[in-house]
């Protein structure tokens, strides 16, 4: 057995039941003595490798090494954990600090350490189509799941819901909040969101902090991060509470606007957390945006244009891609920078590492102020040195999966944005080609 054949066998055969299998077609003493141990992690492996053969500059071993970790990045959304041996001699210096585990994105999935009991349902304002689904959901959760719900008490404002003969009763056992009035952290288990995207993104803001699982469905006008149907709830939200679902967890972007000369101990920085976006425009004024952009402290560019968005790879695929911008599956640790309509030919939007700090403020050479808006709310003035720091949040969203996190991302850009929709291009007809039509070869199609 080969170098590479014994390292596959032994971290990637994690089932018990088909590495014993394996073992009985086996009879090489690698087999017995693997037979006692469980499966090694492949971290495990890799590392033990690197010590018993490559540090002893074998390059044969060190080409086997690279096969083996491309056999192995298939069964993960992260990309390889690189080799730190390049070539005979080179190698990354250890330093203990820089070790950290990434937990990989097809793994995550919901558990609960305790039975949900408090959720919070939130529907789509303005919507009289959403009140009978609302309904309905309110009735079973507080009647069949014994839950205390919660909803906004702009809900019970209503009339229509008020005046729903199906509502009469349920209003005294829900609990109700108000926005920046009444914080629900560690009040609230689960959340369900009745509606479209901006139904989720209302349901972020409320958490500034810790964010409990949102289950979506799609009620709404676009519904990219809506991905449940309600026909069957029932089965859904049940499946769910066992906790049988798999989690996209959507980063945040942590976003805090520092005022010239202003005193942080007496009045705090504003401090949001955005799902989607932070857009820096022009505002009002008929002159071209003119803003600096730092990464790390560096100064990257100036920004002519309209603005610039910085957004979340969730974000990716709202104001960002309408501006131009890639669209970033969620899991992707990044954040993406697009200029709006920039003054400039060359002025491309570029992907940044999650873990930068982005600073943005004022070209001291610059006509008018800039305006910030958060998710689209709390529009806010950027004045000449003031200052708007972005950075990564450490607390994510996590949206539960209708399916898996790969299929529920390209099943939304298929029916949401229509992506690389077209006609099918049309076969050639057997009869063109009896009648002595000449099929092209592939060299001359090209």
């Amino acid at each position: 057995m080969s170098l590479v054949e014994q390292l596959s066998f032994l971290s990637l055969d994690t089932d018990l039941d088909r590495v014993n299998g394996s073992l009985r077609r086996r009879s090489s003493p690698l087999a017995s003595k693997v037979a006692a141990k469980p499966p090694l992690d492949p971290r495990t492996a890799l590392q033990g490798f690197l010590d018993r053969h490559i540090d002893k500059g074998n390059i044969s071993d060190h080409v086997e090494m690279t096969q083996y970790v491309n056999l192995w990045r298939t069964r993960s959304l992260n990309a390889p954990s690189p080799i730190q041996q390049f070539g005979p001699c080179g190698r990354i210096m250890k330093n203990s600090a820089m070790v950290m585990t990434i937990q990989d994105p097809a793994s995550q999935r919901l558990t609960w350490y305790k039975a949900p009991m408090a959720v919070l349902v939130i529907k789509k304002v303005r919507d009289a189509s959403v009140l009978p689904p609302f309904i309905q959901l309110v009735s079973w959760l507080t009647t069949e799941k014994k839950m205390i719900v919660f909803v906004e008490h702009s809900t019970l404002e209503d009339p229509l819901l008020a005046g729903a003969p199906a509502w009469s009763g349920l209003e005294t056992k829900v609990q109700t909040f108000t926005e920046g009035k009444d914080d629900l952290t560690d009040k609230i288990d689960f959340i369900i969101c009745l509606g479209g995207d901006g139904t989720l993104l209302y349901a972020s803001s409320l958490f500034q902090q810790s964010v409990p699982p949102v289950m979506a469905f799609h009620l709404g006008s676009l519904g990219f991060l809506t991905p449940f149907k309600f026909d069957q709830f029932q089965e859904q939200v049940d499946a769910v509470l066992e906790g049988h679902a798999a989690l996209t967890l959507r980063s945040r972007l942590r976003c805090i606007v520092l005022r010239k000369d202003s005193d942080t101990k007496s009045k705090p920085p504003i401090n949001l957390l955005v799902l989607n976006e932070v857009v820096v425009d022009r505002g009002p004024s008929p002159y071209l945006s003119n803003i600096d952009l730092y990464l790390d402290g560096k100064k990257i560019t100036s920004v002519q244009g309209d603005g610039l968005i910085v957004s979340t790879p969730t974000g990716s695929t709202a104001y960002a891609v309408a501006a131009g911008a890639s669209m970033i599956h969620p899991s992707v640790p990044a954040i993406m920078v697009t200029p709006i309509c920039p003054h400039s030919l060359s002025f491309r939007p570029i992907v940044v590492p999650a873990g930068v700090e982005l600073k943005i403020c004022l070209n001291p050479a610059a006509r008018n102020t800039a305006w910030v808006s958060f998710d689209g709310m709390h529009y806010q003035e950027l004045k000449e040195g003031d200052s708007l720091r972005v950075t990564t949040s450490i607390y994510p969203v996590p949206s539960i999966c209708a399916s898996d996190q790969i299929a529920d991302w390209f099943e939304s850009l298929d029916e949401c944005l229509r992506w690389n929709d077209r006609k099918k291009q049309r076969q050639f007809d057997p009869a063109d080609i009896a009648d002595g039509f000449h099929k092209p070869t592939d060299e001359e199609a090209d």
